[in-house]
C-alpha cells in the first residue's frame, strides 16, 4: 500500500479495507463521539505536549512517547492516517511527533473530519480501542527539531527563514500571550488559517507554494516553522513537507521564545 502524504477522503474511502492501516482522529473527544471514520482511534491532542510551563508545547518526554506508540499500536509496517476538526494543525503535530519517533508511513486526510462530512461519507460513533502492542521507543529523529539555539545560531543566515504561524496581532505584538510580544527578527508571517480552503471543507489550499512563495518562502531555504505552542505550525510543518520544504519545527515556539530573557524580539 502505497498512500500518499496529503490523502483525498475517496482515497482513504477506498484504502480502509486494506490491513496494516491506522487511523487516528485528533479532533475534540465530542467530534470524535459525534462521528468519526470508520476504525479510527481517538487520541487526544494534549498527549502529544509535555504540558509543563513556560513553554506546554514541548514534546513530552521519551517514556510518554514510548506509551503514545504502545497505546497506539503502533509498529515499523503500519500506515498512519492521522486527521482533526479543525484543518490540520494538531494532525500536522502528530505527524511530525511520529516523524521524531522515527515512524516513516503517515499520511493527512486533507481537509480532516470536515471533507470526509462534506462528501456524506459514513461515519461511526461507537469508541473504538486500538490494539495495544510491546513498543520500544528508537533514538528520537531530532532533523526535524529545532531549539532555541539552533534558531539563534542561525539568524544572520540569509539562506535561513522563520515561519510564523500566528496571527498577524501575535507577530505585531499586539496580541501577547507570554511574558514578550513580538516576533523572532526576521520571521515571516502567515497565519495558518489562510492556508485552508473554507469553500473545499478546510482542505489545504491548492495554490499553497505560490502562496507561500509569494511571502517569500520556498524549498531552497532552511525553514524552521513555530506558533505559540507548535499546534498551528503543526499545519505550517505538514504543508512544507508535502511541498519537499527543508523544514523543521521549534516545539518551544513562542511560549518558549517569548517567556526567556535572552531571546531578540522584533515588534
Amino acid at each position: 500500500m502505497n498512500l500518499p502524504l496529503i490523502l483525498e477522503p475517496e482515497a482513504l474511502q477506498a484504502a480502509l479495507k486494506h490491513d496494516n492501516l491506522l487511523v487516528v482522529d485528533l479532533s475534540s473527544e465530542a467530534s470524535y463521539l459525534q462521528g468519526h471514520v470508520p476504525g479510527a482511534i481517538h487520541l487526544p491532542f494534549q498527549k502529544l505536549m509535555c504540558g509543563e510551563p513556560p513553554a506546554p508545547g514541548r514534546l513530552p518526554n521519551n517514556q510518554r512517547l514510548q506509551q503514545i506508540g504502545a497505546n497506539l499500536g503502533l509498529a515499523d509496517d503500519i500506515h498512519v492516517i492521522a486527521y482533526d476538526d479543525e484543518g490540520g494543525g494538531w494532525a500536522g503535530r502528530f505527524i511530525w511527533t511520529l516523524e521524531v519517533m522515527g515512524h516513516k508511513k503517515f499520511s493527512y486526510l486533507n481537509g480532516g473530519i470536515h471533507a470526509w462530512r462534506g462528501l456524506d461519507l459514513t461515519e461511526q460513533s461507537e469508541q473504538v480501542t486500538a490494539t495495544q502492542c510491546e513498543y520500544t521507543l528508537p533514538n528520537l529523529n531530532r532533523s526535524v527539531i529545532a531549539e532555541t539555539d539552533d534558531i539563534l545560531a542561525e539568524l544572520d543566515n540569509d539562506n535561513f527563514v522563520i515561519l510564523d504561524a500566528r496571527s498577524p496581532g501575535e507577530y505585531r505584538g499586539e496580541k501577547v500571550f507570554s511574558a514578550r510580544g513580538g516576533h523572532i527578527p526576521g520571521a515571516i508571517n502567515c497565519d495558518w488559517i489562510n492556508l485552508m480552503d473554507r469553500d473545499r471543507n478546510l482542505r489545504i489550499r491548492a495554490d499553497a507554494k505560490s502562496f507561500l512563495a509569494a511571502l517569500g518562502i520556498n524549498k531552497d531555504q532552511q525553514i524552521v516553522t513555530h506558533c505559540q505552542s507548535h499546534h498551528r505550525s503543526g499545519l505550517t510543518y505538514l504543508i512544507g513537507k508535502s511541498l519537499g520544504f527543508n523544514i523543521r519545527a521549534y516545539h518551544g515556539s513562542w511560549s518558549e521564545w517569548g517567556n526567556r530573557t535572552d531571546t531578540p524580539i522584533e515588534n
